[in-house]
């Protein structure tokens, strides 16, 4: 029985409880929110180690990290140290985007040492597999793609990217409005090549019910992905994009009736004045499934401090009702992201989901920049270093010129609380939280 169907019977799994737990809810709203489809909680029933998170409304907005080798660089070593860094610096999820050597080995080490829930894009492995094979992606199979998705299901992948939403209709919408960037969705572009060499339907959405039975087997969220998402700012909220949106939306009501949890994933660039609307199309549209956000991005000219521009627009489609901001960072559209990177990448969407959860009312969140407060006007330096996202950070920062007095070497003897305590003669003991 699945998470989604264990809710609508009105039990609250271990799973629900935990994240009740964890988020400081009630385990009845929690339950509720799974029952309606506008939360989920990614595990997989062969990870064994999962800590599982709740992604959806009225919880914290999370952030996933991804992580990965490519073509040309990345060993199975590398990643597991990504995955460190990304569970030390915050992240709820991370997902294996491996296209590599040695994918199926790369995923399956990183399930065996992650907590967090893992995602995958079981597209990639199809398509390197095909040109093994066959000498090239538009020769795959139909069989094989379904038996990837099955193999990574079985485990333990806990919510999967699936392109279910390019048919053949959104692609013709593409081909007669034109983009500058067509399509930058990687299993997009692989099915989509499939798709137009072949002249068939995308297999994920002519043979849905396939992917539905695999999914409930094992309790696998799907992540309706966005493969004609828009790649640069003259291609947002176009028709291409919207069909496929739509498309999505009935996609959710077919997942919810076989029982499967299922979130929608969203774009990708947008100019801040688009994101609000994009936020309320998907909801609309996918009747309050969780959103999953890449980014978005506000602006193309970012190049190496992407982390800055993902965050911006994180900020906002969060406040907006964003529940899922996938991560970017400083080397997007430039290389694979090392070590550093992923740490940064992490900390900006972190704080851009923090951010959210202030406009929002999530728990806690508020409180959490109160205590801050009350530890700057109290020159509580060891308070602010636990309270800050990247505690290790804040102390080399802190120490790197040592003041003479309590207060900062910014202001030295001049500090304007210091001062301005002195002579109002407020205590900061009256405002502890």
């Amino acid at each position: 029985m699945t998470q989604l169907e264990m809710a609508r019977r009105g039990t609250a799994s271990p799973q629900m409880k935990l994240v009740a737990q964890r988020e400081g809810l009630d385990v009845e709203s929690v339950r509720q929110g799974v029952a309606e489809g506008k939360i989920v909680v990614p595990a997989n029933v062969n990870h064994s180690n999962l800590v599982p998170c709740g992604i959806g409304k009225g919880l914290r907005t999370k952030v996933n990290a991804n992580i990965g080798t490519s073509s040309d660089f990345g060993t199975v070593e590398t990643e597991l140290d990504k995955l460190s860094a990304a569970m030390e610096s915050g992240a709820d999820t991370v997902m294996d985007l491996s296209t590599g050597d040695n994918i199926a080995g790369a995923r399956r080490a990183i399930i065996k040492a992650s907590t967090l829930a893992v995602g995958t894009v079981p597209i990639y492995q199809v398509g390197i597999e095909a040109i093994g094979r066959h000498g090239a992606i538009v020769d795959m199979t139909v069989d094989e793609l379904f038996s990837t998705v099955e193999q990574q299901a079985e485990d333990g992948v806990d919510f999967m990217t699936v392109h279910c939403g390019v048919t053949q209709l959104a692609v013709d919408r593409l081909r007669r409005q034109g983009r500058i960037t067509n399509v930058v969705s990687r299993g997009g572009a692989f099915l989509i090549g499939w798709m137009l060499h072949n002249g068939r339907e995308n297999p994920l959405y002519e043979h849905y019910e396939r992917l539905l039975d695999i999914a409930h087997k094992y309790d696998v969220t799907l992540s309706l992905g966005d493969g004609l998402r828009p790649g640069s700012l003259a291609d947002a909220t176009d028709r291409a994009q919207i069909e496929e949106l739509v498309i999505l939306g009935e996609l959710v009501e077919r997942a919810r009736e076989a029982g499967i949890q299922v979130m929608v994933e969203g774009p990708g660039h947008l100019p801040l004045d688009q994101i609000a609307a994009n936020v309320q199309l998907e909801k609309s549209l996918c009747s309050g499934a969780p959103f999953y956000v890449l980014g978005p991005l506000v602006t193309d000219i970012g190049a190496g401090y992407d982390h800055i521009t993902g965050a911006i627009g994180g900020a906002v489609a969060g406040a907006a009702g964003a529940d899922f901001l996938c991560y970017v960072t400083p080397a997007e559209h430039l290389s694979l992201p090392d070590v550093e990177d992923v740490k940064l990448g992490v900390i900006a969407s972190c704080l851009a989901a923090h951010a959210a959860d202030i406009v929002k009312g999530v728990k806690g969140a508020r409180e959490r920049d109160e205590k801050m407060s009350v530890a700057r006007k109290n020159l509580d330096w060891e308070a602010q270093v636990k309270l800050s996202l990247d505690p290790e950070l804040v102390a080399k920062v802190h120490g790197k010129h040592v003041s003479s007095g309590p207060a900062c070497s910014m202001c030295g003897d001049y500090c304007a609380m210091m001062l301005v305590e002195r002579y109002l003669g407020i205590s900061a003991a009256r405002r502890q939280i």
